[in-house]
């Protein structure tokens, strides 16, 4: 699968294989990571939830989308859900194109998708309490 929103840890060499070509001059990896602080705070671990169904569905658009906008091979997205430790992978977007310039292009492109278009919400935990991340805002869990 190319699109899937799972709790389980990525295989990169799998993901990899999925995309490659003897086309594919080219690989770009986006690997999001769970990091140790956030605005000041420092964070303790987080936790995405998502509307499965429709993330998955939202994510196929995005990776459609830039096949058509990028003269890329293939592109895949992976997100990860559910309580995710510091240094714990939390997305994974893989761009291959017959030149660096487009997959690289392209995957900063769907990683932005991702993030804007994508029903996965982010919980961060911290020293201080927990937030929800919206956008850019920091909202205080109840």
């Amino acid at each position: 699968m190319k699109c899937r929103i799972t709790r389980d840890a990525f295989d990169i060499s799998e993901a990899v294989r999925l995309i490659s070509s003897p086309r594919a001059g080219g690989i770009v990896i986006f690997l999001g990571k769970v990091r140790n602080e956030s605005h000041g705070r420092k964070v303790l671990k987080l936790i995405y939830e998502a509307y499965e169904d429709m993330a998955v569905a939202e994510m196929e658009r995005i990776r459609e989308e830039g096949l058509r906008k990028f003269p890329i091979e293939d592109m895949l997205i992976w997100h990860r859900y559910g309580e995710l430790d510091v240094g714990e992978d939390t997305i994974l977007v893989i761009a291959s194109g017959k030149h660096r310039k487009e997959a690289f292009e392209a995957c900063i492109w769907a990683v932005d998708e991702v993030k804007r278009r994508v029903p996965v919400w982010k919980k961060e935990v911290t020293d201080e309490g927990a937030f929800w991340i919206e956008g850019g805002r920091h909202i205080r869990a109840g």
